[in-house]
């Protein structure tokens, strides 16, 4: 019969590693403070009580697409209780678990404030529409895509922090803000430090029960969604977002979901059961598909950017 860890038990086995991975990132982690990347001197009130400018596209030279891209990494990070929720009811807030689940939540919360600071003082969004999309996103909440399922969720987080890291960090380059840019790089690495904990995680349970993990890898490689597709026109920013660069299909193969299957060596473990070697396999067809998916579009994303050119001619 085979024998499977329960989720209590992967919880307990894994509790040194925690312990371990929570002082590492103590260690490496660097304070920084949200109002030192923030130009307090551009500001000006806005209209409303204090009787200001009201907001015009005319306010900041930032491209559309740099705008909405800002906007959704925002709103993303804007979701923190919800996700915080997530965490603490999944992995607990007792021991090393709950001291990562206290410490991870006010670090992110850093990000929400940082930014939302800079689109204000520097106007580049409408503060109106700012704060109504805001409302409408938190007031649906967002929901783990695998609730209860501390595997899956290890495995989308270290999948999803990397993301999102990506996604930062092209924003700020596509915003032509040297502020922008070095606010959203030092995010950038608050969620690579992340990344590296939950992955360093996966890999412990990788080693504890491969039979086990292997299928929550393939099902999240399959599934992944980022955390904001429910923000309001999210596809339609997402389109965007990929044809500028931002985040597209090739970038979430190459430079998030290979990297981190390679430092699990998910292809070399040997002595996977019937279940596990099935998983592996589905994963490399998974891969494979996701080639073609970043082929296709690089041939559609260049297609158009030569008619615009032509265009534009």
């Amino acid at each position: 019969m085979k024998h499977t860890l329960s989720q209590t038990q992967m919880l307990q086995e894994l509790e040194p590693v925690v312990a371990e991975n929570l002082n590492r990132h103590l260690s490496v982690a660097k304070e920084w403070f949200p109002h030192e990347y923030v130009p307090w001197s551009d500001g000006r009130n806005y209209d409303g009580i204090l009787n200001g400018d009201a907001w015009t596209p005319a306010d900041s030279p930032m491209s559309d697409v740099a705008r909405s891209a800002l906007i959704v990494n925002l709103l993303t990070e804007d979701n923190l209780p919800s996700y915080h929720h997530e965490i603490a009811s999944l992995f607990g807030r007792d021991a090393a678990w709950g001291e990562w689940v206290h410490r991870w939540t006010a670090e992110e919360g850093r990000h929400a404030i940082a930014i939302r600071d800079y689109l204000l003082t520097s106007r580049a969004v409408d503060p109106v529409q700012l704060e109504q999309l805001r409302m409408d996103h938190m007031s649906i909440g967002y929901t783990a895509q695998h609730p209860d399922d501390m595997l899956r969720s290890l495995a989308y987080v270290s999948f999803q922090e990397l993301a999102t890291r990506v996604s930062h960090r092209n924003t700020g380059k596509i915003t032509g803000d040297p502020v922008a840019d070095q606010l959203l790089a030092r995010v950038a690495t608050d969620e690579n430090l992340h990344m590296i904990f939950y992955r360093n995680l996966l890999q412990a349970a990788l080693e504890l029960a491969p039979n086990q993990v292997m299928p929550a890898i393939r099902d999240v490689v399959k599934t992944f969604q980022m955390p904001g597709t429910d923000i309001a026109g999210f596809q339609r920013k997402a389109v965007e977002m990929a044809i500028a660069g931002v985040y597209d299909i090739r970038q979430h193969r190459d430079d998030v979901v290979a990297p981190v299957l390679r430092f699990w060596g998910v292809f070399d473990i040997e002595g996977l059961d019937a279940e596990g070697e099935a998983a592996r396999t589905e994963l490399a067809e998974v891969m494979a598909e996701l080639e073609t998916q970043a082929a296709r579009f690089e041939d559609r994303r260049d297609a158009l950017k030569a008619r615009l050119a032509a265009r534009n001619k």
